[in-house]
């Protein structure tokens, strides 16, 4: 079973970020413990340290059963990636959540408010992070040795990331950089016109990675740390949506950074899917594909969180056993989350999927002689969901994660309880396909086909799959992302730059409240400014329509 060596010393290291001590010569009382004045005392600080932002992405903290850097009733339920997964698949079609936990169902049907605790979980996090990457950076600016130069180019890959989906969710962050010590001020946001300061932090984002690029390691040398093709993989995210965020589409940028992504030759597709989605998808099990995710280890990195809740949470004790399915045992079946039946009609809706037959919902749930093999759904009780915050037994369960090895119906997770299943940030597929869109909006049509057949072939085992220029528009580019890309967190930004997410052109079940779904305000394209943010700082404005 694979190690991720980076995040072993997560467990037994910790970043106390701490305003300066002057000429105290301070000494952590547990020798497990790394102050910020001492960070220099051991190369393996340096490391440590680093692991620490990156697990800051993904686990509560370094405790167990109350080791959370920000205290929650739940200390799992509002990790960063597990909210926000929240965020970015619950408003869709792809996810609704039957869970009765406050904000859930705001975020199934669309009517949240600035008190959504998700939103505020994300928030908060996300802020953390680039507290301690900041801290990291300010430590480590003027070293010299090798190393540590290529840590201080990650933190500020983090820090960057991290302000990428504050750019994304919120628009209007505060902003902090290394020169802002920890201490008693209220951060501002980069101005107080929305529209200005999202100009802005879009600009600073793009600044930053690119000239960290030559400081990073080289694509695919030391997984799962952030190389070069992850900087190039956010550079490409960031200027696909630089319409959304600037007003300004950025498609020729957007071309030169997936360009650089596929031309590398360190980065290759899978030949079965769903190895991106088992125990082994790492780089460190083999996988081409990944660029950048999120490591998870069942015995050395455990918690609710990542790929385990994405799992657990769409289990059930009938129809999706996370036994039978995902190869988890203890504390399983959770009848949470599933997909809408307007998604499956997404997944199985192209003549190729079932060679222009009827879907056999009754006689195949598992949809196993679907042409598509990126097809891991299954009808539960009936595909109708009769309320928002009805069972889980009903909808469309989906299992395309698995705690197993890929393609393997026997061997376990190294842990009963939690995955070893990495989660997926930048796969090539996605530099591919966002190539592809890229293309299309700049007149390369034959090579956005190219492109999108590439991925096809990869579903459907050949070219019968393949589509032709006539059937490409904005809802196909949509449809397709949603076939590759499902839960894995893409789904509401993908949508809001192809314009679906919010108004009244596609709905689904329970968008707006309704039970076939209904239009909605366009100011929900961004999240609000959590209500306990705006009442405590008085530099922050909220966002437009809240």
């Amino acid at each position: 079973m694979k190690k991720k060596i980076l995040f072993l010393c997560v467990v037994f290291s910790a970043l106390l970020v701490t305003s300066c001590v002057k000429d105290l010569d301070v000494k952590p009382k547990n020798p497990n413990t790394i102050l910020s004045g001492n960070l220099n005392d051991d190369p393996a600080y340096m490391e440590q340290v680093m692991a620490k932002i990156y697990a800051s992405f993904i686990i509560a903290g370094q405790g167990a059963n109350g080791g959370a850097d920000i205290s929650a009733p739940d200390e799992n339920f509002f990790t960063t990636m597990r909210a926000f997964w929240n965020l970015q698949e619950l408003p869709t079609d792809e996810a609704i959540c039957a869970w009765g936990d406050v904000g859930i169902a705001d975020l199934n049907t669309q009517t949240w408010s600035s008190s959504n605790p998700f939103l505020t979980a994300v928030y908060q996090r996300l802020g953390l992070s680039i507290t301690y990457a900041n801290d990291f950076i300010r430590l480590t600016k003027d070293n010299t040795d090798p190393a540590v130069m290529r840590y201080h180019a990650e933190a500020r890959f983090l820090r960057a990331l991290a302000y990428y989906w504050y750019l994304d969710l919120f628009g209007n962050p505060p902003f902090t950089t290394e020169d802002d010590l920890v201490g008693n001020f209220f951060p501002s946001q980069l101005d107080p016109n929305f529209d200005i300061a999202r100009t802005k932090l879009f600009n600073y984002i793009a600044s930053e990675v690119i000239s960290i690029e030559d400081q990073l390691g080289e694509p695919g040398f030391s997984y799962p740390h952030a190389d070069k093709g992850a900087a190039w993989m956010l550079l490409s995210k960031l200027y696909l949506n630089a319409e959304v965020y600037t007003g300004t589409a950025k498609w020729d940028s957007a071309l030169i950074y997936t360009n650089k992504v596929i031309s590398s030759g360190a980065y290759a597709l899978e030949s079965n899917y769903r190895k991106n989605f088992g125990a082994d998808n790492g780089r460190d099990g083999g996988n081409q594909e990944m660029i950048f995710a999120w490591a998870q280890d069942g015995t050395n990195i455990q918690g609710y969180v990542g790929t385990t809740f994405i799992i657990e949470s769409s289990s059930d004790a009938v129809y999706l056993r996370a036994e039978d399915f995902h190869g988890l045992t203890s504390n399983t079946n959770w009848n949470g989350n599933r997909a809408t039946k307007h998604f499956l009609n997404v997944m199985i809706d192209t003549l190729a999927t079932y060679s222009g037959n009827p879907v056999p919902w009754d006689t195949d749930p598992f949809f196993t002689q679907s042409n598509d093999k990126r097809v891991y759904l299954r009808v539960k009780q009936r595909p109708d969901i009769p309320s928002a915050s009805s069972s889980g037994d009903y909808g469309i369960g989906v299992y395309k994660f698995t705690a197993r090895l890929a393609g393997d119906d026997v061997t376990p997770s190294s842990n009963p309880a939690y995955a070893d299943t990495d989660f997926p940030i930048f796969r090539y597929a996605d530099a591919i396909l966002m190539r592809a869109e890229a293309a299309y909006r700049t007149g390369d049509v034959a090579g956005a086909v190219a492109d999108i057949n590439r991925i096809r072939e990869r579903a459907f085992g050949d070219a019968s799959g393949n589509i032709t220029a006539d059937q490409l528009d904005d809802r196909f580019l949509l449809d397709e992302r949603g076939r590759e890309f499902y839960y894995e967190a893409q789904r509401r930004t993908d949508m809001i730059r192809l314009g679906q997410f919010t108004g009244g052109t596609y709905t689904w079940a329970w968008k707006g409240g309704v039970f076939n779904g209904t239009q909605t305000s366009s100011h929900l394209r961004v999240y609000p400014i959590p209500s306990e943010e705006v009442a405590a700082n008085p530099n922050i404005e909220q966002n437009p329509g809240y």
